[in-house]
């Protein structure tokens, strides 16, 4: 199969108006990468090019990876995922329930009706949420003087529930607290237990939630796109500013390659090139649908500079597995019901297609999430691969 239309697309995203500062895009099958695509600059002020091995701020791509050094923990048999939290993070007994304001604009809190528990938090049916997707938790903040999850601070996981545990589902900070069971149980930090039970084992050398000098040197600046479609890039991050914690559900840089490389693993049942991450019985557990008939819903944005409302492939059923979305229905892209994937806040897309041994990942590094031209471009990268492969089938037969 040839996928050279894929560059017209990447090349289109960074020419046409409002244009991205620089993508790249790549394809895996179960044994090898099919495509690897990167067009534009690393940064609008620099002239560096986007190359395949550019360095990019994962955002909530991280989840799925926390996701897996949970499974892990349930595989050596170190958690139920049904346990309450409390049990190993004590301090989320403290955690309360938004009941409202009062006069003065204080949040009015109560307890919740049952515990927390891991399975929750990986669903997103915990109740927690983010104050940049919902003005509640916004008004909070402000009336608090709460950090951002952004900050990486500790103090940032201390945010009331949207809702009593298990009853709904909203996005939130739940993998956050995910990373730090997984730290209490291993008895080291995230990024370590990730290297040594996902990275190494994949070979992703170029993933963590540090910068090394190198990485540093192949990293994406961030952009914020103006009212005018114009883009401004954001400083790079100061190595003397380190987060408080390594936040599981937003805090790795890596690049594309790694990406797809624990893609890959996905589609092998577990199996990495150097040694597996997950059994092929717990692989198939964790792609379905865990939310038992509950769906999820679009994501309305509180702070526009942020993210723009968020519904992926609107009109179709989706709901949630441990890891990943799970969209219900065939997606418009030719994407088979039953795939999975997410994104990243800074316009980072990727999904992964078990049925057909295929996967893929699209970034750019760009605020705010849903921007129209990025998703539009990622849109097109997707269904450009089911094109293919459609015809491929079509010329068989």
């Amino acid at each position: 199969m040839s996928w050279r239309s894929i560059d017209g697309i990447l090349s289109s995203a960074v020419e046409a108006a409002p244009s991205l500062p620089g993508v790249v895009a790549m394809l895996t099958d179960r044994g090898r990468t099919l495509y690897s695509g990167a067009v534009g600059r690393r940064s609008v002020e620099k002239a560096e090019a986007m190359t395949a091995d550019t360095v990019l701020a994962l955002f909530s791509c991280s989840k799925a990876v926390t996701a897996t050094a949970v499974l892990q923990l349930v595989e050596d048999g170190l958690l139920d995922l049904d346990r309450p939290v409390r049990a190993i993070l004590p301090d989320i007994a403290a955690i309360q329930v938004l009941d409202g304001f009062d006069d003065s604009g204080q949040p009015q809190l109560r307890a919740p009706k049952r515990d927390i528990t891991t399975r929750m938090l990986l669903l997103h049916s915990s109740g927690f949420g983010y104050e940049f997707f919902n003005h509640g938790l916004l008004k909070v903040q402000t009336a608090t003087g709460a950090p951002s999850v952004i900050s990486g601070r500790r103090a940032a996981l201390q945010t009331p529930l949207l809702f009593d545990p298990g009853e709904d589902w909203n996005y939130g900070i739940g993998l956050d607290w995910c990373g730090r069971i997984v730290e209490t149980l291993r008895g080291t930090s995230l990024g370590e237990a990730m290297k040594s039970g996902i990275f190494d084992r994949l070979g992703m050398s170029d993933t963590g939630f540090g910068l090394t000098p190198d990485m540093r040197g192949r990293l994406a600046s961030l952009h914020q796109r103006a009212a005018d479609g114009g883009l401004t890039a954001y400083p790079d991050p100061d190595p003397a500013v380190l987060p408080e914690m390594h936040m599981g559900g937003h805090g790795l840089y890596g690049t594309a390659g790694d990406y797809l490389a624990f893609i890959r693993m996905w589609l092998n049942d577990g199996d990495g090139p150097h040694g597996r991450v997950l059994t092929p019985a717990t692989v198939e557990m964790a792609v379905k649908d865990g939310l038992q008939g509950r769906k999820i819903h679009p994501i309305a944005s509180a702070v526009p500079a942020y993210s723009h409302d968020v519904e992926m492939f609107p009109g179709i059923a989706k709901s949630w597995s441990l890891p990943f979305m799970v969209n219900d229905d065939q997606a418009p892209t030719g994407r088979p019901a039953g795939s999975v994937g997410w994104a990243g806040l800074a316009n980072l897309f990727y999904w992964i297609d078990r049925r057909n041994g295929i996967g893929g990942f699209w970034a750019t590094q760009l605020f705010p999430f849903a921007d129209p031209a990025a998703i539009t471009a990622y849109l097109g990268f997707e269904t450009a691969v089911y094109d293919e492969i459609n015809n491929h089938l079509q010329k068989i037969v």
